[in-house]
């Protein structure tokens, strides 16, 4: 490719440009704020600042990943669809489902390749899971418990957290939007999740106005009963998922790269590689997305997987509206 762009300049956008210049080195990278600024900080393996997503339409970019706030997704998104340019956006797709609807409209009326940057996906232990789940290694599935947990303020040490995108609703915040890998991945592995039940928590350490600990029970159409717990709390970071079937236990150790099955005689490591490398996760996405671009063999999370995401965000919140404090 010879002309690539990214929109925004906090950590995971500084990630993309990194990882598509290792892709592309001698490509022109273009690089814009969430808001369109100058910025005065220095911009990494950027060869040229932009203003405005016209810029990028005229200079004939061929993919663009899009890392503003959730808030901003649809703004950026909809007239680079609209002018055909492959479009990566990192999760969640928007803030709400009327917006992420008109994504999937204006990019089905175009046929412009769009995909949503859900990384966990692409962790090695998580296709051993999926493949494990498909061959019904452990029989028939009665429950999964599913938990991630990291202390909010440490997350971008170089800014108040209170400041970040994460703390602030209005631009796509609190622990529903911004740890909803958990249920990405839980309805990839497990299928339709229908809600039953969820406590979205406000806690007096971090006072928020946005959810900082949330606990939510579904059940898919095989009645698996599904608990997902995700905070914003927890000092030492947490990534962890427990199956339980009629013939075994998966535990899958997500931050450890790792998943091991539990029967009545032994327990055996399906695998194992806590050193493996996680901007891989983000190499592979882009890759992926290419292989689509390309019309090749590809599994990017598409944008009507994500939209049910959004759907399903928005009947937690709209069912258990009242934040209760701890």
């Amino acid at each position: 490719m010879q002309t690539v762009a990214v929109i925004g300049l906090g950590n995971i956008a500084k990630r993309h440009r990194s990882n598509l210049k290792h892709l592309f080195p001698d490509c022109k990278l273009l690089a814009m704020s969430a808001s369109g600024r100058v910025p005065d900080e220095l911009v990494s393996n950027c060869d040229e600042i932009v203003t405005s997503i016209e810029e990028i339409i005229l200079a004939n970019t061929e993919l663009v990943v899009i890392a503003s706030p959730a808030s901003l997704h649809v703004q950026h998104a909809i007239p680079l669809l609209n002018a055909r340019i492959p479009t990566l956006i990192e999760k969640p797709i928007s803030m709400s489902s009327s917006e992420s609807q008109r994504i999937i409209d204006v990019s089905l009326t175009h046929s412009a390749p769009v995909a949503v940057g859900y990384c966990l996906r692409y962790l090695p232990s998580a296709n051993y899971v999926k493949n494990a789940l498909d061959k019904c290694l452990i029989g028939k599935i009665y429950n999964a418990y599913i938990e991630t947990g990291q202390y909010l303020p440490d997350w971008r040490p170089n800014i108040d957290y209170r400041d970040s995108v994460s703390a602030q609703e209005n631009l796509g915040g609190g622990a529903l939007l911004e740890l909803s890998h958990e249920l990405d991945y839980a309805q990839w592995l497990l299928g339709s999740l229908n809600l039953e039940h969820a406590i979205l928590r406000r806690s007096e350490e971090l006072s928020l106005d946005v959810e900082d600990c949330v606990d939510i029970i579904f059940k898919n159409d095989a009645e698996t009963v599904i608990n997902i717990h995700m905070d914003m709390l927890q000092r030492k970071a947490y990534r962890k998922c427990r199956f339980v079937g009629s013939a075994g236990v998966l535990e899958w150790d997500l931050i450890g790269n790792s998943l091991k099955l539990i029967d009545s005689e032994s327990e055996t490591m399906l695998y194992e590689n806590p050193s493996w490398d996680k901007n891989q996760m983000y190499l592979y996405m882009l890759e992926d997305f290419i292989n689509k671009i390309e019309g090749k063999c590809y599994s990017c999370v598409d944008i009507n997987e994500a939209h049910q995401i959004i759907i399903l965000i928005e009947n937690i919140k709209s069912s258990y509206n009242q934040y209760q404090s701890n």
